[in-house]
Parts: C-alpha cells; structure tokens; sequence
C-alpha cells in the first residue's frame, strides 16, 4: 500500500510538532492580558440571613 509509507509523512509530522511546540507557544506567552491578577485579598460580602415566614 503506497500511501502507507512513512517517508513523506514524517517530515510533515515532524515540522508539525516543531510548529506547536517551539514557535506558537512563546509568541502567546508574550501577549498581556487586560486584567492582571491583583494582590488584594478578596473582599467577602456581609449577608444576613433570610428568616422565613414560616419557620
């Protein structure tokens, strides 16, 4: 079966995984994001608690 060969496939494969794995990554390590992550602690809301009716 000739399509079955691995010769042509591998440098295709091979120039994939370099792609995904060395060039796209840095390039978006790179961009800011709009909101970074601040260090103030979390502010928790006060809430009372709901009395109901007919409890």
């Amino acid at each position: 079966m000739p399509h079955m060969g691995p010769h042509p496939w591998i440098f295709i494969v091979d120039t994939t995984w370099c792609t995904f794995s060395f060039i796209i990554p840095p390039k978006l390590l790179t961009f800011v994001g709009m909101n970074p992550p601040s260090s103030k602690a979390p502010t928790i809301p006060k809430t009372t608690p709901w009395t109901w009716p007919w409890t």
